[in-house]
């Protein structure tokens, strides 16, 4: 009886028709993510203890994103160029060997913030080039009509591990000394590099003969984008509306303490909330898409974000603003998911390194852009006025992208690629021509 109800379990999170590959990718991402979790919460802890200066405090967030903007377009060129599983496994590996040096420092009473900010530069760093080529193997792996139910789970393990059970259990493991969060993730950065070299791929890579500058395969990409008016799309609107979010989530602390007078703990709440909101959207997301097409999911989560920002704008009630945030958790689940999605079934193979880089490139760009926006509109104007400008900006993108929502689900790639259970051979690392 309890081998048949784990059975049904594993059939429900990972369908038998996924293939075997899919379930060790999708036990490696989940692993990963789990060690990730860890570092949300020790990382900031490790820094505060090594140094109460607000500059180098903000050096260190800064880090977390700064190889995104620095290695997104190389990291998506040497994506398509090499064996993308041995990719992920080398640059895993380099974690590994941070990870090991970090704690050694610590455990050894060397540990200072500048060790520190090193750790967290090469860490973001190889992470940068780990997350282009592991968003690249599911649609290698899986039917293009699957890909949907594919995200879905690979989301499902950030949320749950990297976003609610991670952060807590990374602080608890800080508390029993300062080395161990980082231990343990290392261990798990072992454990997801064990599984993701028992997955197979078909034949992909680049003719070692083909010769051609970094330079070019670059501009290769950013052509591809343009010239792809569904992709364009995507990157255009993945742009600002990370701008207008990242001004109003700039300052969604300030918020949540001074607006809403929810203390640290509410600020918390707060994530947690939108974690939560998160599953839900995971839970509906296969009845949702079976009666909703993915063009008018994009249209109607824009929708949503656009209006989660006026909602928040005008409450001064926290039971209110708690109620947007877990609706805004299932919308940024549904809505990223979707999007990765229409990506990886309309970018040929040879290029999803590339667009992925560029994609990344948008992301943190206006991220950045948007954070700046929204600190000085904040000292100006007031804590609100960042979401006074991501609701009005949100909202004339809307209006303006409207009708190009119509056709982003169809305008796709027709080459179906063969996928290692169609092919039904041993996949290697060949010249395959895309």
């Amino acid at each position: 009886m309890s081998t048949g109800w784990w059975t049904r379990v594993g059939e429900v999170v990972a369908p038998s028709r996924l293939g075997r590959d899919f379930r060790w990718l999708l036990s490696s991402v989940w692993v990963g993510n789990l060690g990730d979790g860890l570092a949300i919460a020790a990382g900031p802890l490790l820094v505060a203890q090594q140094t109460d200066s607000p500059f180098l405090i903000a050096m260190a967030a800064t880090l977390q994103w700064l190889p995104k903007l620095l290695f997104a377009l190389p990291a998506g060129v040497v994506t398509d160029r090499v064996d993308r599983r041995v990719l992920v496994v080398s640059v895993d590996l380099v974690r590994v060997g941070v990870l090991g040096l970090l704690a050694a420092s610590i455990l050894t009473g060397t540990v200072s913030i500048a060790v520190v900010l090193v750790a967290l530069f090469l860490l973001g760093t190889a992470e940068t080039f780990a997350d282009n080529a592991s968003q690249t193997l599911l649609p290698m792996l899986v039917h293009r009509d699957d890909l949907a139910v594919g995200n879905a789970r690979i989301q499902t393990g950030l949320i749950t591990f990297n976003q609610l059970a991670g952060p807590p259990v990374g602080a608890l493991l800080f508390a029993a000394g300062t080395a161990v969060p980082f231990l343990a993730q290392g261990l798990l950065v072992l454990a997801a590099i064990a599984t993701i070299a028992r997955v197979r791929l078909p034949e992909h890579g680049r003719d070692p003969e083909t010769s051609t500058h970094v330079l070019h395969d670059v501009v290769e990409g950013f052509r591809w984008v343009w010239h792809h008016a569904a992709v364009r799309t995507l990157v255009l609107t993945l742009t600002v509306f990370n701008l207008t979010f990242g001004a109003a989530w700039s300052v969604l602390v300030l918020y949540a303490t001074e607006r809403l007078g929810m203390g640290e703990v509410g600020f918390g709440l707060i994530t947690t909330v939108g974690a939560v909101g998160g599953l839900a959207g995971t839970a509906a997301y296969g009845w949702i898409t079976r009666g909703v097409s993915l063009g008018d999911l994009m249209r109607i989560g824009l929708v949503v974000e656009t209006l989660t920002h006026l909602g928040l704008a005008l409450t001064t009630s926290p039971v209110v603003a708690l109620a947007i945030f877990f609706v805004f958790g299932a919308h940024a689940f549904i809505w990223g998911t979707t999007s990765i999605t229409i990506q990886q079934r309309a970018v040929p193979t040879a290029l999803q390194g590339r667009v992925g880089g560029v994609y990344l490139l948008g992301c943190c760009a206006g991220l950045v852009v948007g954070g700046v926006l929204g600190g000085a509109l904040a000292q100006a104007y007031g804590v609100t006025a960042p979401f006074w400008f991501a609701f009005v900006g949100s909202a004339v993108l809307v209006v303006l992208l409207w009708r190009q929502f119509s056709h982003i689900a169809h305008d796709e790639q027709l080459t179906e690629e063969p996928t290692v259970q169609q092919r039904g051979e041993e996949p290697g690392v060949g010249s395959a021509t895309q």
